[in-house]
């Protein structure tokens, strides 16, 4: 048995989390749950009791085993060395550690080994990065990925409840023929379409894009991925899909890519398209596994192919991963 922290409990994934851990049968001693001011003194059921959520101190990972991480990167930059430091295992949802190389980025279904060498934390990888490796990953294997082209369709609840609580409100607004607010993103979300997520880099690419090369690089170890990405915040509640046209290093064989994907951990494959039978944001929603349809020779890549996947990013894509890396810890 384990006691458990939550950092970030009342947010989106914070509240996935908490579900999992129930739904999951996770093996939780105590169940210590944080957030900010603004949320501490809430109750929340788990297991049929009530927890209360509270502030984060430097004496609130004692006796902890776990720390689930998702308040951002200056929090867990903040507090991963103070829970390492009482002997948990911080496992983070942020983008704070992927990159450094003394700490596992890990998908389970594709490096679970990685878990071995961490040194009190672990982290989680970006959402899109983690939906679409499901599916390239298992081809990876067999025909060596050299590089990717990729479109991303995210969802506003990838920006958390305030991208969901903007659509929403844009949509009343529009519905009543006012002027539409916006607050959160850049332009109109409802109705529209935005090719910004993250900040913009020097060279044209937004933070978000790059994270698809330079995180699929570390979790497939394979050094020389390359990733040219267009990420889009699309108006869907829930779910994120990413369309991917990949070259390979091996000759590729349609009939062996289709078996290798409907035995692929983690992945349904959803590819009948006579029948429009294919994976869709909602057909994808609240699953704990993704979806990969749209399997093609590419027509421009030599030993291409192209594919469709979605994912739920607030399970697959953020808590279900951490959760599933909690379950592997010894």
């Amino acid at each position: 048995m384990r006691t458990v922290a939550i950092v970030g409990a009342t947010g989106a994934v914070g509240r996935e989390l908490i579900q999992l851990l129930e739904r999951r049968n996770f093996p939780v001693k105590e169940l210590r749950l944080f957030a900010s001011k603004d949320s501490q003194g809430r109750m929340i059921p788990f297991r049929g009791e009530m927890t209360g959520v509270s502030g984060v101190n430097e004496d609130s990972f004692r006796g902890v085993d776990i720390v689930l991480c998702s308040a951002g990167s200056d929090v867990a930059r903040k507090l991963a060395p103070i829970a390492v430091s009482h002997g948990a295992v911080f496992i983070d949802n942020s983008s704070a550690f992927r990159m450094d190389n003394k700490v596992p980025l890990v998908i389970p279904e594709i490096n679970a080994e990685d878990i071995g060498w961490h040194s009190g934390i672990i982290a989680n990888p970006n959402c899109t990065t983690a939906i679409t490796l499901m599916a390239l990953y298992p081809l990876h294997q067999q025909f060596y990925a050299r590089r990717i082209f990729a479109s991303s369709y995210q969802s506003v609840s990838g920006s958390g409840s305030k991208g969901k609580a903007e659509l929403e409100f844009q949509l009343l607004q529009i519905a009543k023929n006012v002027p539409v607010e916006r607050k959160l993103y850049p332009h109109q979300i409802a109705f529209n379409v935005i090719p910004q997520i993250g900040n913009f880099l020097d060279s044209g690419y937004t933070e978000e894009e790059m994270k698809m090369q330079d995180e699929s690089r570390k979790i497939m170890h394979a050094a020389h991925f390359r990733a040219s990405v267009t990420c889009v915040r699309v108006p869907v509640y829930r779910a994120h899909s990413i369309a991917v046209a990949a070259e390979f290093e091996d000759p590729v064989n349609l009939q062996v890519a289709q078996e290798i994907l409907r035995k692929a951990p983690g992945l349904n494959y959803m590819d009948d398209p006579k029948n429009s039978v294919y994976p869709t944001p909602l057909s994808v929603s609240e699953l704990e596994r993704c979806a990969v349809g749209r399997l093609r020779i590419d027509n421009a890549l030599h030993n291409g192919l192209s594919f469709w996947v979605s994912g739920d990013q607030l399970l697959k894509g953020a808590a279900q991963n951490a959760i599933q890396i909690a379950e592997l810890l010894k």
